[in-house]
């Protein structure tokens, strides 16, 4: 896996989960690989992957079936839309707007 410094290895980690997920790679109470398979397998710490399964945990990504191993949560590509469409409409679609006026971009190019 290749990481780039604009955004912490475990978020990028997470992204390529949920890309996975979108593109269905992974599906719906499929099973993903041991913190410590994943980490060998991508040539990261343990600790990273913990803390990214931490938070696609949290997320409702994934969960952990106790001495079983983690899991995709059936609504997880739900979840990733529903998130991923308001951060854009929160972070990207001003920034959007923004340079478009400061280039004089009219919006009725889209139609």
């Amino acid at each position: 896996m290749d990481f780039h410094g604009e955004k912490p290895i475990y978020l990028q980690i997470a992204d390529v989960f949920c890309e996975n997920i979108l593109s269905g790679a992974l599906k719906a109470d499929d099973r993903i690989p041991s913190v410590r398979e994943y980490g060998v397998q991508i040539g990261v710490n343990p600790n990273t992957v913990m803390r990214v399964y931490e938070k696609l945990t949290a997320d409702g990504i994934i969960y952990n079936k106790r001495g079983i191993g983690y899991f995709v949560f059936p609504d997880a590509r739900d979840n990733i839309l529903e998130a991923q469409r308001a951060d854009f409409l929160e972070r990207e679609v001003p920034a959007i707007k923004r340079k478009m006026e400061l280039l004089g971009v009219d919006a009725k190019i889209f139609n």
